[in-house]
C-alpha cells in the first residue's frame, strides 16, 4: 500500500469523463488500498481515483465522522434516486485552501459494486450523502467549484 499523489486543479484530467471498472482483480484492490491510505493521510472525507490520476469510476467516502469510523468503497456507482435538499460549505482535497457553498441532495439511493465485483444499494443522507455526491462528479469531470457559491480561500 502506498499514498499517492493528489493531483490539484489545473490538471485537465480532473475534467475528464472517468472509464467504468471491468476488472475487479489484483490492480483493483491495490488502487483501492492505495486510495485508502491517500485519504487517512490527507484526511479527507472522500477520494475519487481521478484525485490520484486514475481514470476508473471508483471513490471512497467515509462512513462516520472520520476514516477511523471507516471507509466505503463505491466502484461504477449510479446515484438512482435523491430527494430533499441541504446548502453547506464544501472543500477538496483537489481544490486546496478553497471552500464553497453547494446545495445537494439530502438522500440519496446508489447501487454501487465492490472490490470483488458484487452489487449492493445504499440509502445514505446527510454528509453522507453530500459527500457521495461530490466524489460522484468527479467521476463526470465535475469539480465542486463549479456548483459552489461564495467561494473563497478557507485559510
Amino acid at each position: 500500500m502506498a499514498v499517492r499523489r493528489i493531483v490539484e486543479q489545473g490538471d485537465e484530467i480532473l475534467r475528464k469523463r472517468s472509464f467504468e471498472v471491468t476488472d475487479f482483480g489484483e490492480k483493483t484492490h491495490q488502487l483501492l488500498d492505495d486510495m485508502y491510505d491517500t485519504l487517512v493521510k490527507a484526511d479527507g472525507a472522500g477520494l475519487a481515483a481521478v484525485q490520484v490520476g486514475v481514470l476508473r469510476r471508483i471513490f471512497l467516502v467515509i462512513n462516520g465522522e472520520s476514516v477511523k469510523d471507516g471507509v466505503i468503497e463505491f466502484i461504477n456507482p449510479e446515484i438512482i434516486s435523491e430527494s430533499g435538499s441541504q446548502t453547506g460549505v464544501e472543500g477538496c482535497l483537489s481544490v486546496p485552501g478553497v471552500q464553497g457553498d453547494v446545495t445537494r441532495p439530502y438522500k440519496v439511493t446508489v447501487k454501487y459494486q465492490d472490490r470483488h465485483g458484487d452489487w449492493y444499494k445504499l440509502k445514505a443522507e446527510g454528509f453522507t450523502a453530500k459527500a457521495i455526491c461530490h466524489e460522484n462528479d468527479h467521476l463526470d469531470g465535475v469539480l465542486y467549484i463549479d456548483k459552489a457559491k461564495n467561494v473563497k480561500a478557507s485559510r
